[in-house]
């Protein structure tokens, strides 16, 4: 199997469709343009890397066929990257071990105020999830192959937010609206380049198209992929005009790295 990467959800934040069933551009015909929100997992022989827990994820993981949860990875502590942890609550039953998760300090402000249950054990509930600092850099080391995650801090509006660099081949940013120039020589050349694209029109808080595609030609990775789109990003419509080397994202797409 190798290192496989799979985009569980490419939805911005309130997906697509919405709540009340609107579409807003996106054509209801195309199942491409269904989205759940913001996650992805890294599997392996061995274990299963998440990176988020989006409020769709039992949906996510059930339509992947996904079995068991090694670990997290988080990229901030916003609802819509947060609030699906719950769902996590069924591989520690399985497991009979708590599922480390990594984070940064304000995320685990978050989440130990939001989600105290899940860290302390309760008379009703066993704790499910410890806490460990997200460094720099963490390797996580497995029978045929090691799992190598880069951590770069970038902008996500007034956030800071992790973006992650797998195995140096796949980095993956899915809420961003820059990058420090410092920091552009780790994103440069790689295979896979999944970056944040929400709109046509810019917004303070994200990358917009012409944002990301600028970005895509100055980084030059193989295969740039559009992700947190929102509903007046249509799939067929948005396909047509990217270039040939760049692609919109879709829940489920999977790639191996």
């Amino acid at each position: 199997m190798g290192i496989k990467f799979t985009i569980l959800g490419c939805g911005s934040s309130m997906g697509v469709p919405r709540a009340d069933g609107t579409f807003g551009e996106c054509d209801p015909r195309e199942k491409l343009n269904f989205r759940t929100r913001c996650s992805a997992v890294i599997s392996s022989n061995n274990s299963n890397t998440l990176i988020d827990t989006s409020p769709d994820l039992r949906t996510q993981l059930i339509k992947n066929n996904i079995k068991n949860i090694d670990r997290v990875l988080y990229s901030h502590f916003h609802a819509d990257q947060t609030h699906g942890i719950n769902d996590l609550r069924i591989f520690y039953l399985k497991n009979k071990k708590k599922i480390p998760i990594f984070c940064d300090s304000n995320t685990k402000k978050y989440l130990l105020k939001n989600f105290k249950y899940c860290f302390k054990n309760t008379y009703s509930y066993p704790a499910i999830l410890k806490i460990n600092p997200l460094k720099k850099k963490i390797i996580f080391r497995e029978k045929f192959s090691n799992l190598k995650i880069k951590i770069i801090k970038v902008k996500h509006g007034m956030v800071i937010c992790n973006a992650f660099i797998v195995n140096n081949k796949c980095a993956y940013l899915s809420d961003v609206s820059k990058i420090n120039n410092k920091d552009y020589k780790y994103f440069k050349n790689l295979k896979y380049f999944i970056i944040d694209c929400l709109r046509y029109k810019k917004h303070p808080s994200h990358f917009n198209l012409e944002e990301a595609l600028k970005l895509a030609s100055l980084l030059k990775p193989k295969k740039t992929i559009l992700t947190n789109l929102h509903s007046d990003l249509d799939y067929k419509k948005l396909k047509k005009i990217l270039p040939k080397n760049v692609i919109p994202a879709y829940d489920g797409m999977s790639f191996n790295l």
